[in-house]
């Protein structure tokens, strides 16, 4: 058989049956969900299914009026859908790279623009960035995860893991900043820098400071924060 043969083009790309698991990479861009009720993803990172699954768009008064309240002021109104059923799922977000966490009575705290899926058994909050409201536009809330049970999350290209130490700050920058462990509280700074006075936009010059104890996950990559998915 020929190296470029269809035939083998697809023994290289099928799907793979054998898995099983809730959540599975399909491949590291592919999330592929083997639903058997529920499970909370971006609005618009459906691919594809088979089974019988129904989507629904977050439901106005879904999770009470706090977070609704939340939501309204973030603008990403319609950012989760609700998948319902038997099947497999098939999602991803724009060939982002995805990294699955099994969570275990712990928290972590993703940008909302990286949170791609979740387990209904995961308690989340939304968190407003007020400090920052004024400095850019659109995505400035980030989602407090905890629990038990699987969340998957994004990252444009291989994720780094930055260690918070007692008396070692470190500063990242708000656009490359994906995610971090729930009990750090970042401070936001602004610099003036040489990209700044270049021209390269006044976003680069925020920056989040985190001390104390923890983690914090960065991509190598600025993104520009989007209000929701699409479709």
């Amino acid at each position: 058989m020929s190296d470029y043969s269809i035939d083998e083009f697809i023994r290289q790309t099928k799907q793979n049956y054998s898995e099983n698991d809730y959540f599975e990479l399909e491949t590291q861009r592919i999330l592929e969900v083997n639903l058997l009720d529920q499970v909370w993803a971006k609005a618009g990172a459906m691919i594809s299914y088979n089974g019988d699954i129904k989507f629904e768009r977050e439901g106005i008064l879904e999770h009470g009026v706090g977070r609704l309240f939340k939501k309204a002021m973030t603008g990403e109104g319609s950012a989760l859908m609700k998948a319902t059923g038997r099947g497999r799922l098939y999602l991803a977000d724009q060939g982002k790279k995805i990294t699955i966490f099994d969570l275990d009575n712990e928290t972590i705290t993703v940008n909302g623009n990286d949170l791609l899926a979740f387990e209904p058994s995961i308690d989340w909050d939304i968190k407003l960035m007020k400090k920052v409201a004024g400095m850019v536009s659109g995505g400035l809330f980030n989602v407090t995860l905890s629990g038990s049970g699987r969340v998957a999350i994004t990252s444009h290209y291989e994720p780094l893991t930055l260690l918070v130490r007692p008396g070692e700050p470190v500063i990242t920058d708000l656009h490359a900043t994906v995610a971090w462990s729930g009990h750090l509280e970042p401070n936001f700074k602004t610099d003036i820098s040489f990209k700044t006075l270049i021209g390269r936009g006044s976003g680069e010059s925020i920056q989040m400071e985190f001390q104390g104890e923890g983690f914090i996950i960065v991509q190598p990559f600025e993104e520009i924060y989007t209000t929701g998915g699409q479709g």
